[in-house]
């Protein structure tokens, strides 16, 4: 009898310790601590390429205009709303990551690199519909700016993906399974998306 009720509490206990160790997962910043230097580089660094695009377009309004006038809103608000989806999905996999649905979080990893994959197809067909009009990176400033911001974020979309391979990697066996690399990936995107919303202000919606 002693030993029943002393393998209950141990259980009971054990069951205690599980819920405060998650509780305290939850708690602490997300991902690795190198994710956190990474971002606030890529932050600072975005951040000098927007003050720069800020103060040419104040010296000449009316070209900036004119020129934002020739890209498609329509098509930058439905490559906008793409990657906030897979925002949505990479948050939804971390959540089933830490519920332990590890099948559900990697369907929604796999949703997520689905939505960078088009997002990337939509951009490339943007460039070359705007060169094809001979809308180049050497036309004037404004496109100077396009082809450089929206370049550098591709670039940083295409290392997400391999974030996000190494998330599936991570997730695919339960003997590599790591919380804290999943987040890491997951805040790299994030970081991805949040970028993207600024160009897509400047470059697009700003009058």
């Amino acid at each position: 009898m002693t030993n029943v009720v002393s393998a209950g509490l141990g259980r009971s206990s054990g069951g205690l310790n599980s819920k405060a160790e998650t509780e305290l997962r939850a708690s602490v910043i997300p991902g690795q601590p190198d994710i956190w230097v990474l971002v606030l580089l890529e932050a600072f660094t975005f951040s000098s390429y927007f003050v720069v695009y800020m103060i040419y377009r104040m010296r000449n309004p009316g070209l900036y205009l004119h020129s934002q006038a020739q890209l498609s809103l329509q098509l930058g608000v439905v490559n906008t709303i793409v990657l906030l989806t897979s925002s949505w999905s990479m948050a939804r996999c971390v959540q089933s990551a830490r519920a332990g649905d590890y099948g559900i979080a990697l369907r929604d990893v796999s949703l997520t690199i689905l939505l960078g994959l088009v997002f990337t197809v939509s951009k490339l067909f943007e460039w070359v519909t705007k060169t094809q009009a001979g809308l180049t990176f050497t036309s004037n400033e404004f496109f100077m700016f396009y082809y450089f911001l929206t370049g550098m974020h591709l670039l940083h979309v295409l290392m997400g993906f391999v974030f996000l391979g190494v998330v599936v990697y991570q997730l695919s066996s339960p003997a590599r399974r790591s919380q804290e690399v999943i987040e890491t990936g997951a805040t790299y995107w994030h970081m991805i998306d949040f970028l993207w919303v600024i160009i897509f202000a400047l470059l697009y919606v700003m009058r």
